[in-house]
């Protein structure tokens, strides 16, 4: 058995991992351990071959592993403690970790603070209910990219697509590239699940249709897929009888959503989000356990690494001037409320609006020509001209320190979209 007592204790290595550690360290905390469950650094990004990561943080677009590794690089510079092979069994409200490893067999830590960085995992068949048998044949589309890009396999070589997530329109290339045919991507939706630019870059310049308003009624096959049944959908959701057609297909991929890996989070007691399915934060990404800080794909499942990086550096120095301030009692909040077409805001709570602050979110529905207001009471906080605005797509409103008069409360903020032609005072555009 092995025990450790650090200031900070990050669990995952992902892309939100490796931000946190090297912030935490950054921000002066010299015993901080980073806990992975895998063999290697890097998260889900060693399997992501494509570019398109890096243009916000570093200014340049590159592949998952080239994004990790300048990550992993910068952590070798630092006194960072990494234990590989250690998988996380329990987190207490009392932020004590108990873990098991090849290398030490049981580890119980200690830490002043934790930073919760495991990610998200893929819908399933049995979280959509598919109708049909029980064939080989029937992958996520993570699954089917660390078969192809690191275990050089091929799933199948005549591919349905169910789902028009990020992964799934990216993974349909893939297929293509490789030599299979992709029949078509099914979505249950009106509108694509993921980007335009892959929708653009993926599909449209592969010739691979999309079918919107679609789902896949029927999995055919006893031992392999042998085809799926697929049909339109009304407006309540429900496949239409007299459009179902039956497709030949030796793989069926689903790309059908993405679920915040919150195993951990539940056991700890820290409140969950109901629409996120992640943890209730601050804008130091501090939950609402003390010293449980939560970063992200566990707070919300992002679009882009970059944002995702930019919410662990925040968590990682949160933590540190948490315990370098010895655990102080939890501050006041101010609770940040979704307004007009507006499902969700993270941050959920701010502490301060004396420094800047990133409000992330999603929209309801598309709409065009808009404005992204961050409002407290009158004053504006922040705004950001957007030609269009879609569900898939997050929205990031960056709010820079303010000063109110003495005296002044805040007592809500409120995340909303209005029309461009909104005469809006208080904040000039992002």
């Amino acid at each position: 058995m092995r025990r450790l007592k650090p200031d900070c204790a990050v669990i995952g290595s992902g892309p939100a991992g490796l931000a946190a550690a090297l912030a935490a360290w950054d921000a002066g905390l010299k015993k901080v351990v980073l806990i992975e469950r895998d063999l290697e650094l890097g998260g889900i990004l060693p399997q992501c071959i494509h570019d398109g990561f890096g243009s916000i943080v570093f200014k340049e677009t590159l592949t998952g592993p080239e994004y990790a590794q300048r990550f992993i690089d910068r952590l070798a510079g630092t006194g960072v403690e990494v234990l590989l092979d250690t998988m996380v069994l329990d987190l207490g409200a009392d932020r004590k970790i108990s873990a098991v490893s090849a290398a030490h067999g049981v580890v119980e830590i200690e830490p002043k603070s934790v930073v919760l960085a495991m990610g998200c995992r893929e819908r399933t068949r049995h979280n959509v209910l598919i109708p049909g048998f029980r064939p080989a044949g029937v992958i996520t589309a993570g699954l089917a990219q660390r078969w192809i890009n690191i275990e050089g396999l091929m799933p199948g070589r005549r591919v349905v697509v169910l789902g028009s997530g990020d992964i799934g329109m990216i993974m349909a290339r893939r297929f293509c590239l490789e030599g299979a045919e992709v029949e078509g991507v099914y979505e249950l939706m009106d509108h694509p699940g993921g980007l335009t630019r892959n929708r653009v870059q993926c599909l449209d310049n592969f010739d691979i249709p999309l079918h919107l308003s679609h789902t896949v009624t029927f999995i055919h096959g006893r031992k392999r897929v042998m085809g799926v049944s697929v049909a339109a959908v009304d407006e309540a959701m429900k496949p239409v009888a007299q459009t179902e057609r039956f497709i030949p297909c030796d793989t069926l991929m689903l790309s059908v959503g993405l679920i915040p890996e919150n195993e951990l989070s539940r056991k700890a007691g820290v409140e969950l989000d109901e629409i996120t399915g992640g943890p209730v934060v601050d804008d130091t990404m501090h939950t609402s356990v003390p010293g449980i800080f939560a970063c992200g794909n566990v707070v919300n499942v992002y679009d882009l690494v970059d944002y995702v990086t930019q919410t662990a550096e925040t968590a990682g120095r949160g933590a540190a001037a948490w315990v370098q301030a010895g655990g102080p009692e939890p501050q006041p909040r101010i609770r940040v409320l979704p307004g007009r077409n507006v499902s969700y805001v993270v941050p959920q709570y701010v502490t301060s609006l004396e420094r800047e602050v990133n409000f992330y979110f999603r929209v309801e529905h598309p709409e065009k020509a808009v404005i992204a207001r961050v409002s407290a009471g009158e004053e504006v906080l922040a705004r950001k001209k957007a030609k269009m605005v879609r569900p898939p797509e997050m929205v990031r409103a960056r709010a820079k320190p303010r000063e109110f008069a003495a005296g002044a409360e805040v007592s809500e903020i409120i995340v909303d979209v209005v029309g461009a032609d909104t005469a809006i005072e208080g904040a000039g555009d992002e």
